[in-house]
């Protein structure tokens, strides 16, 4: 009696199986498909039973580069990262031989094709709402094997030598093109503001010859200048009108 009790012991013992918080296990018996083994201590009995782990942790695949060609017909070579992880360990076993291998061919092609639709300004400026075009379709082929599509991020998109400097010069042009425009818009707006203060010093008498004399007090202020200049005619028109010792005599202090 003692014998058999040991035995079952024995048994018992060896046929513990252990599975870690992140696993599940997929149990088998006479290779058939039994059940979903759970975190903790498992009883898988030798010979007619075997089970195998799946890590449910998320993963992460570099998907290599790719070559690829746009909607546009440019050449160029990609790569992004893919993160996924499993949400049911037996679809993962069962429907798909190698779930990880699976994947990372499955996300080559989607970018592939996902850049063979898209034109390369788009590809550049949208790069976001691409790369979740990718997630979504990698996501719904890969349900079937059990595995959910977290994240597909494009990391590195490579262009061709030739394409580089033309995209370089596009953008020195469209950096010309704003220089121009902020200059003509500039000189509108410098212009306007003369025609507005040539209309308000016309408006009222003797305004430009205070403004004349304004700028002579100004350059005064320096010996070494040199100054020649027109006389106005509302300055002439002051000069008839207060005389032109007076006005002279006025300049005089003025610039003093």
């Amino acid at each position: 009696m003692g014998y058999i009790i040991g035995f079952i012991i024995f048994i018992v013992l060896i046929s513990l199986r252990q599975v870690n918080q992140y696993e599940r296990g997929i149990k088998f018996r006479l290779g058939k498909f039994v059940k979903i083994m759970n975190p903790g201590l498992n009883i898988v009995l030798p010979i007619i039973e075997s089970y195998r782990k799946v890590d449910i942790r998320t993963k992460v695949i570099d998907v290599p580069e790719q070559e690829a060609i746009t909607k546009d017909n440019v050449s160029i070579k990609i790569n992004a990262v893919l993160y996924f992880h499993v949400f049911d360990a037996s679809k993962a076993i069962l429907e798909v031989e190698d779930f990880i291998y699976a994947a990372e061919q499955l996300a080559q092609t989607t970018m592939r094709n996902a850049v063979g639709a898209t034109s390369l300004d788009e590809l550049l400026s949208e790069r976001e709402k691409i790369s979740s075009n990718i997630c979504q379709v990698i996501d719904k082929a890969t349900d079937p094997w059990g595995l959910k599509v977290e994240n597909v991020e494009l990391k590195d998109i490579s262009l061709p030598e030739e394409m580089k400097r033309v995209i370089a010069k596009v953008a020195e042009a469209e950096r010309e093109k704003d220089a121009v425009i902020t200059k003509a818009k500039g000189e509108v707006e410098a212009s306007n503001n003369l025609a507005e203060a040539a209309r308000t010093m016309s408006a009222a008498p003797g305004a430009l010859h205070l403004r004349t004399l304004a700028t002579l007090n100004d350059l005064s202020s320096d010996q070494s200048n040199t100054v020649i200049f027109a006389i106005p005619i509302e300055v002439l028109r002051a000069m008839e009108s207060m005389g032109a010792d007076k006005l002279v005599n006025k300049i005089t202090k003025k610039s003093e």
